[in-house]
Order: structure tokens, then C-alpha cells, then sequence
């Protein structure tokens, strides 16, 4: 926690040394490795050090409050929530937005505009942005954009959380259910923490369901290639 909270105080008087030139900074891990908190606890570092700030999550995360941005544990903070982050300027409004600061985005993975809006927010319009999300889903496969804003970001902070079989760091997520959906929005009901060991040796659920994914993108390709092929004869 002690080096936690000494990376956030380094980034946040970096940032502010370097106020007009955007950062982006990364929070990412398994669910239940505490990403929502770090993001907290660095926005209110921020909101400390007098820098303007405002909070974005995903419309599509409803599981706590829909205005904000809750914790596993219950630790809330007000939220805009919104479907893109495209649109926050307008929503927010030009004038505000231009006051502003730092921005952080809740629960990354949904937004398939994150890379283009880091890319405004932090290269064109000098402002910080703090962007938490898991790194991979279910499968172990990228998640949504966050993967792709990594080259961009200054600071990448990977977290881990404890594997609920065995007690040891957890760096993969395991769903319960046999459901083969990349986004189904859950808590401890459909997810757990995990580390390799019992992510690999425990999970008919995930060898099932890659084997699913497998077969699908299979039959897309044969698809693909037949459609190709019918169209040169043509």
C-alpha cells in the first residue's frame, strides 16, 4: 500500500510539473484486485492537490448506483455515466470541460472509444487522464481497448487480487457460469479471482467455452474464405 500510495503522490506532482502537456495513467487486473479503489484514492490525491477533476463510467455498469463510481467495498464518488466517452465534452459542457483537469474512466473495457478519447484528452487537449479496467477477460483474451491505450499511457500499474481457492496473488479472472458472453456484468455471484494454478486446473467451465469461441471463429473464417472464393468465380 506504502508503494501504492507513493507512485500515485510521484505521478500526481509529475503531472502537475508538467500541467498542459497530458498523462495517462493506467490501472488495470483481474476483478476484485481493487482497480475502482486505486482509481478513488488517486483522484482524491488529485482533488488534494487543487486540480479540477470529474469521473466517467460506463452506462452499461448498473450493479451498484448508476451516478457512481462504487467500490466492491462501498466506497462510492460521483460519476458521469455515459455510453462513449466521445460525447463527454458536450454532455459536460465546453466551458467546464476546458476548466478541467483529470479525468477518470471506471471500468475501461466498455468503451470502444477509449483509444481515441486518451488520445484527445491527453495529447490534444493537455489534460491527465486515469483509466481503470481489466486487462483480459474470462478467457485471458484482451478486453475492450484498454490493452491498446497502453502504449500511449506514462504509468501502467498492474494489480493483482487473491486467488479465493487457495489464497495466493490472483491474476486471472475465473467466471462461474456457463455463460460464453465477453461482457456479462457481475459481481462475486459470477466471478472470482484466481491464480494459474486453479485458473488452469480447476476451469472445465473456460476449456468449454474456448473451445466454443474456437469452433466460431473457425466457422467465421470458412465463411470468410468461401464467400472470397465464390466472388472470384464470379
Amino acid at each position: 500500500m506504502a508503494t501504492l500510495d507513493s507512485d500515485i503522490s510521484r505521478d500526481v506532482i509529475s503531472d502537475q510539473e508538467h500541467h498542459g502537456s497530458g498523462a495517462i495513467h493506467v490501472i488495470t487486473g483481474p476483478m476484485f484486485s481493487g482497480k475502482s479503489t486505486s482509481l478513488l484514492r488517486r483522484i482524491k490525491s488529485e482533488i488534494n492537490a487543487g486540480r479540477s477533476v470529474a469521473m466517467v463510467k460506463s452506462s452499461k455498469d448498473t450493479r451498484y448506483a448508476k451516478d457512481s463510481v462504487v467500490t466492491h467495498d462501498g466506497i462510492g464518488f460521483p460519476c458521469w455515466t455515459l455510453p462513449d466517452l466521445m460525447s463527454f465534452p458536450h454532455i459536460f459542457g465546453h466551458d467546464a470541460y476546458a476548466k478541467l483537469d483529470v479525468i477518470g474512466v471506471d471500468e475501461a473495457q466498455f468503451f470502444g472509444d477509449l483509444y481515441e478519447f486518451c488520445c484527445k484528452v491527453a495529447d490534444d487537449d493537455g489534460k491527465t487522464v486515469i483509466v481503470a479496467g481489466l486487462d483480459g477477460d474470462y478467457l485471458r483474451r484482451g478486453f475492450g481497448a484498454v490493452l491498446d491505450i497502453i502504449p500511449l499511457a506514462d504509468s501502467v500499474t498492474k494489480l493483482t487480487a487473491r486467488c479465493e481457492v487457495c489464497g495466493q496473488k490472483a491474476f486471472f479472472t475465473l467466471r462461474k457460469t456457463c455463460d460464453t458472453r465477453t461482457e456479462l456484468i457481475g459481481g462475486a455471484d459470477v466471478y472470482m479471482p484466481v491464480c494459474r494454478k486453479h485458473y488452469v486446473n480447476n476451469n472445465q467451465v473456460v476449456v468449454k467455452a474456448s473451445k466454443e469461441v474456437l469452433d466460431s471463429d473457425k466457422a467465421r473464417s470458412e465463411s470468410c474464405v468461401e464467400t472470397v472464393a465464390a466472388m472470384i468465380q464470379t
